[in-house]
């Protein structure tokens, strides 16, 4: 069994690092809360006094905290886990932090020959209860190999995101496309009340379309992708039938923010001269103004 250090133990640290302990690891923890300590002391956790307490005689060092500024005191800091740390070990950021602060964190762990690894997780706190976390590992792949056995005691499933730091960015891009995703279907949600149509008869809709299945396994793969932009739905259409679910709402007096968002892209496009492109070539516009792609 493993000597881990998990620093951090809020409503996913705490079932993730019981999760440990069930498993018949050997456990360090530290928590600016005590309470949170003690309720893994009682299973059997040494409840450490400080990072560099924690991480004493440690083979892997888990940090699981709110944002890259406390891990990088936690690891840094006043009586940080730098100061203690076996040179052997390998410390595991599993937080959602920024990613060039993680980075930084694993340049300035590296200049000391400490691996770093970043292995953020997917998935909710009912999911680190019961060990079924999705578990994002940025690493080498010796790393990964190494450190596996211990994140299958927290996860179900590893996906190997491609190397170093692609951990935390993967998770940054599905955070962003869940989170926006989550605003415009409330949006379409409360225009289909206002229309008085049954919510249920929307679903059974939109359960075949691109609006539920989504576009990166519908329309992307068969046109953007391949390079193909003869229209099969045209971004001319696309904007049209865009302009007039947000009139209705306008007349409804229903705000679609995120709606409105998205028709100002169709818009460019459109300036740009894509109108009659098929409506995948949104991505191509984008592409363009982030200096991408030339046209």
């Amino acid at each position: 069994m493993a000597h881990i250090a998990f620093i951090g133990l809020g409503q996913m640290g705490t079932p993730m690092a019981t999760n440990l302990l069930h498993k018949g690891h050997h456990l360090r923890v530290y928590d600016i809360n005590p309470t949170a300590s003690e309720k893994l002391n009682a299973l059997g956790a040494y409840v450490a006094t400080s990072p560099k307490d924690a991480v004493l005689g440690c083979e892997f060092i888990i940090t699981m905290l709110p944002n890259g500024k406390l891990v990088n005191d936690v690891i840094f800091g006043n009586n940080g886990a730098i100061e203690s740390i076996n040179r052997n070990s390998i410390v595991i950021d599993m937080s959602t932090i920024h990613p060039l602060e993680s980075d930084d964190i694993r340049n300035r762990l590296r200049s000391e020959n400490i691996e770093f690894m970043d292995v953020p997780v997917g998935r909710t706190s009912d999911h680190a209860i019961s060990g079924t976390l999705l578990i994002l590992a940025g690493g080498t792949k010796e790393q990964i190999e190494k450190a596996s056995p211990i994140l299958l005691c927290m996860g179900n499933k590893i996906v190997n995101t491609g190397g170093p730091g692609n951990g935390i960015r993967v998770k940054l891009i599905n955070n962003f496309m869940s989170i926006a995703l989550n605003a415009l279907s409330a949006e379409a949600t409360v225009l289909c009340e206002s229309l008085n149509l049954p919510l249920e008869k929307a679903l059974e809709v939109m359960e075949g379309t691109p609006a539920n299945k989504g576009h990166f396994t519908t329309t992307w793969p068969n046109k953007v992708l391949k390079g193909d932009l003869t229209p099969s739905f045209m971004i001319d259409l696309a904007h049209k039938d865009l302009s007039l679910a947000l009139d209705v709402a306008n007349q409804l007096n229903v705000p679609l923010f995120m709606g409105a968002a998205s028709r100002e892209i169709y818009s460019q496009a459109r300036a740009t001269g894509r109108g009659k492109q098929d409506w995948t070539a949104i991505l191509e516009h984008l592409r363009n103004c982030s200096g991408l792609k030339d046209d």
